[in-house]
């Protein structure tokens, strides 16, 4: 924000753009702060809470190790659909109506989820969680964009700085997620997971519609197209696949993998997920004040960050190659590494996708933000649909060690790609004579107004 006023923030709300991130927020801050914080919390913990159990329930149930895919797979697809035409329509529809809508939808069918050990095995298990989990998705994909959008309004000046402090929630959804869950279920059962923490859920929908502030702006022309023309963006999507990808094949193929080599119960497998999570969480405002303060050094930490969560993946299994005994400190210290490196490639990439946007003429206000939002939540969806399906299908076709190096060389591939773009487009801008004298005005001035 700068010294121009929003029509719902008075100027004593706005804060010192030369100060960075200011000493004192706003109430307006505070309450945003809150409310986005409370949705990556309670989303994250009901989404991982599948981990530890849900695999070898579902195979209980008749469904294949690719159906297990399939259905981790089915979440991201629907939430790919969902940001897509949210973001699109999330001036239309409103942030604050859309986050509380999303948040009641992800509640209930959370509570569904955990209903469906009663229904027969076979084709009508499997068919009932395809269905759950893709409304589920939608609502999560409400909840998320409108997030995002919220965010980057109310913060312009500090965007992954304020990113990376929410992803401490995050992060703790996913550590608490994992444990909680396994220890619910090997106490009480597959219901009492899902049906108590839906309950979670639902008690931030009140809790959001007495702090979430709201936003008007008005449509604009851009469209979702005119972003992938854009060749830093199609690139920059690539990374958040490959990575989003990486994760999601962790979801069905790591819990059968770590019960299979190391004979850990279920509640143990749930406090392995915590060493990526824990990893991620705890980098990320370090690696989001990195990332504001210093806007030249963003684009090589996603690239730095996808090559180190490539040898992660290497090394996960580990990839027969190598020749190194397959142990468990081994296979946590990998999960370390892979969650610092998704803070570092994760946190940088949607400011940087802002900053490119802007500057290639698209308007500043709340409708870009949507349209940002909405790739980024698409992208990052496409990824977490094709990482699950590619895990279930080469651990069932060759084995755990093989498929987690090929999931590593796609990271590879992409930040290279990413890092080659950049030392080409750095060769250009020296060649290139400036334009204009007024160049570091525009670096340093905030990427939206407070007018939107």
């Amino acid at each position: 924000m700068n010294g121009n006023t929003d029509n719902h923030l008075p100027d004593n709300d706005a804060p010192d753009e030369s100060a960075g991130v200011t000493q004192r927020m706003s109430k307006t801050q505070i309450f945003t702060l809150m409310s986005t914080a409370s949705v990556n919390f309670s989303s994250m913990i009901c989404y991982s809470i599948l981990g530890p159990f849900f695999p070898n329930e579902a195979v209980k149930k008749g469904a294949s190790e690719t159906i297990v895919g399939l259905i981790f797979g089915c979440y991201a697809f629907f939430n790919l659909l969902g940001s897509l035409i949210l973001g699109k329509y999330i001036v239309q529809i409103g942030t604050k109506f859309m986050l509380i809508a999303g948040l009641f939808v992800s509640a209930w069918c959370t509570i569904i989820f955990g209903l469906l050990d009663r229904v027969p095995d076979g084709t009508v298990f499997i068919l009932m969680c395809f269905i759950t989990r893709s409304i589920d998705a939608i609502g999560f994909a409400g909840a998320m964009t409108s997030s995002f959008v919220t965010i980057a309004k109310v913060f312009p000046n500090n965007i992954a700085t304020v990113f990376g402090c929410l992803e401490i929630f995050t992060g703790l959804g996913f550590v608490l997620g994992p444990p909680i869950g396994g220890f619910l279920y090997q106490s009480y059962g597959y219901e009492i997971p899902f049906i108590s923490l839906g309950c979670v859920l639902l008690l931030m929908v009140p809790f959001n519609i007495c702090v979430l502030p709201s936003h008007d702006a008005t449509p604009s022309k851009d469209s979702f197209w005119r972003l992938f023309t854009l060749p830093k963006i199609v690139l920059i999507c690539f990374v958040i696949f490959a990575m989003s990808s990486s994760l999601g094949f962790l979801d069905p193929t790591m819990t059968l993998f770590i019960k299979e080599k190391f004979n850990m119960p279920a509640h143990y497998v749930g406090l392995i997920f915590v060493s990526l999570a824990l990893s991620y969480s705890l980098s990320s405002p370090l690696l989001g004040v990195v990332s504001d303060k210093m806007p030249t050094l963003r684009k090589w930490l996603m690239v730095i960050g996808g090559m180190l969560s490539a040898v992660g993946f290497c090394l996960l299994g580990p990839v027969p190659i190598f020749n190194i005994k397959s142990q468990l400190w081994l296979f946590v210290l990998m999960l370390v590494l892979i969650g610092f490196a998704l803070g570092m490639t994760g946190i940088s990439t949607f400011p940087e996708i802002l900053t490119c946007v802007i500057e290639n003429g698209f308007e500043e206000g709340l409708s870009t933000l949507g349209l940002v939002s909405g790739m980024f939540g698409a992208v990052w969806s496409c990824g977490m649909f094709f990482g699950p399906m590619l895990g279930g299908f080469l651990v069932e076709k060759i084995n755990f060690e093989w498929s987690s190096a090929i999931q590593g060389s796609i990271v590879l591939i992409a930040s290279s790609l990413l890092g080659i773009y950049f030392i080409i487009e750095g060769r250009w801008k020296k060649r290139s004579p400036p334009t204009s004298t007024t160049g570091s005005d525009e670096e340093t001035s905030p990427l939206l107004p407070n007018e939107i």
